[in-house]
């Protein structure tokens, strides 16, 4: 009886994500898998960091094994790995390891974005603006952390000197965002990150800012609009 072309693809899929085989089938399975560890150690550059090698081809081969790319572009590989990690028992010692992927993930979809100019608000007026609801431009996201992710980050890049982070310093609120050429991320404080969650929700900038004055009483929507303008994280003004 011969497949359909639908089926015969998950047949191939299945087999190729699985173990065993022998022959042509092996060897083509061990070259994609290959391939995906390589993938998602470019992507996840962090975690791997942290972890290290051997440590983190054993992970991304059991991610792996739970299902193979669903579409062309391997850089949109991993969405979810680190739901896959927060429930992978190897990494129970490592409790912050999964909001590392979070940010990994972030700056990964943050430089895969397409880049659009900030809408120019010079000559809006002020009620105006206050009605209105501001889109986050593609890419942009909010990462939350109980752990000072920034710091655990930083002491993970190629060349930095070594040193230890105190779990315990203190959340993390960062805001992912593009540059010219790469992705990167700034501290928010709790009021700036209120605001910038209320907008992602699509309500208007009044609304956000009283969101923002309500975790944080001093919090200074001029200064930190600027500072949100200036890293472009918006892409229109929508009434």
């Amino acid at each position: 009886m011969t497949l359909a072309l639908r089926e015969w693809q998950a047949t191939f899929a299945a087999q190729l994500a699985g173990g065993g085989g022998e022959g042509r089938l092996a060897i083509h399975r061990h070259n994609i898998s290959s391939s995906l560890i390589r993938s998602l150690g470019a992507t996840l550059s962090t975690v791997r960091a942290l972890v290290g090698e051997e440590f983190f081809r054993q992970a991304a081969q059991a991610f792996i094994s739970r299902g193979l790319p669903t579409q062309p572009v391997l850089a949109e590989y991993g969405a979810d790995f680190a739901g896959f990690i927060e429930a992978y028992p190897s990494a129970e010692s490592l409790p912050y390891l999964a909001d590392v992927a979070r940010l990994d993930w972030a700056l990964n979809v943050a430089f895969h974005s397409p880049r659009l100019e900030a809408a120019d608000l010079s000559a809006v007026p002020p009620e105006r603006l206050a009605a209105s609801a501001l889109v986050l431009a593609p890419g942009v996201a909010l990462v939350r952390s109980a752990y000072p992710l920034d710091r655990i980050w930083a002491v993970s890049q190629p060349g930095a000197p070594e040193g230890t982070v105190d779990l315990d310093g203190g959340a993390a609120r960062l805001l992912v965002h593009r540059r010219a050429d790469d992705a990167t991320f700034i501290a928010l404080g709790e009021g700036e990150a209120a605001f910038v969650e209320v907008l992602g929700e699509g309500q208007v900038v009044e609304v956000a800012a009283g969101a923002a004055l309500a975790v944080e009483p001093a919090f200074d929507l001029t200064a930190a609009f600027a500072r949100l303008l200036a890293c472009e994280v918006f892409a229109a003004l929508r009434q």
